[in-house]
């Protein structure tokens, strides 16, 4: 079986929710027009990565400016018991595509990163909310819990993954690989050459296809109120490094960097089982005589 995939490293107009659905809703048109399958988008795509952003907060204060900023994120986040899950929904309804998509998702009054899952006839299929934050990113994102490390089975194969620094959590990645996840779906702000390195292992590692995502951003693409919070960032924030892998760890697409742009590949799902011949981390190589897993 053969799956086209489109890895997106594009910018969200930052802190705008209207615009950047409305720019989501026009990629995903360009691409299904070619034949895509499933389309992949980066972390926090709606309504954007922060970075380079401190919310006011410092070991035992928050500023006025600060708890202001964060209404505002939280004003433009993803609210999935709105008509924003409707909107999300027609997009791949509309284009017939599966749409994997980073978004800063409002419940309540707390934040979460996470992952949703949108397929052409079911809707919303399942929700990944990144069960650590890194860094100073705890500022704003609450913390999941075990439910949200989920997969979901397609007609295109099983799906499934987790997003930035989440991926070097082992037991987290083991959570995706016991779940017999295909086509491992990893969406982040990481920008370094390492973190090909860091892809491709997972690749050899869980014998499985890997789409890695980020933005293509640059500081002018702040308003300048925002760009006025990120002093000390250089004007290319974030140079991007998309990438796809292969079962056997090589790449196949990619890494793209210093632009925006995508990465189109067809997946041919029987490598899969051919990379198993030698390793198979759920199965052969499990030695299940001598550990056990299971999660929460």
């Amino acid at each position: 079986m053969k799956v086209k995939v489109t890895v997106l490293q594009q910018a969200s107009v930052f802190f705008d929710k209207e615009a950047t659905l409305l720019k989501t809703k026009q990629l995903v048109a360009e691409y299904a027009a070619g034949g895509t399958e499933l389309v992949l988008f980066p972390e926090s795509f709606i309504p954007g990565y922060p970075r380079g952003f401190d919310f006011g907060a410092v070991v035992g204060s928050r500023s006025n400016e600060g708890r202001q900023l964060y209404a505002d994120y939280l004003a433009n986040s993803i609210d999935l018991e709105t008509e924003d899950r409707a909107r999300l929904e027609a997009i791949a309804h509309d284009h017939d595509v599966y749409v994997v998509i980073g978004v800063t998702e409002r419940k309540g009054g707390t934040l979460y990163c996470s992952m949703l899952y949108l397929s052409p006839e079911n809707g919303l299929e399942a929700v990944h909310r990144k069960i650590k934050p890194t860094g100073s990113e705890r500022i704003v994102w609450g913390e999941a819990a075990g439910e949200s490390l989920v997969s979901v089975q397609t007609d295109l194969g099983k799906l499934g993954g987790l997003i930035c620094w989440e991926n070097y959590m082992p037991l987290a990645r083991m959570a995706m690989y016991e779940q017999g996840v295909q086509i491992y779906l990893a969406p982040t702000a990481d920008s370094r050459e390492v973190w090909t390195s860091t892809l491709r292992h997972i690749a050899l590692e869980g014998r499985c296809f890997v789409l890695g995502c980020n933005q293509y951003f640059t500081k002018s693409m702040y308003r300048p109120e925002h760009q006025a919070l990120a002093p000390n960032e250089p004007e290319e924030m974030c140079p991007g490094g998309s990438v796809i892998i292969s079962p056997l760890g090589e790449i196949i697409a990619g890494p793209l960097f210093g632009e925006a742009g995508a990465l189109t590949a067809e997946l041919d799902l029987e490598d899969i089982a051919r990379a198993k011949l030698d390793f198979d981390v759920v199965g052969h190589y499990a030695r299940r005589d001598i550990f056990s897993f299971s999660w929460k």
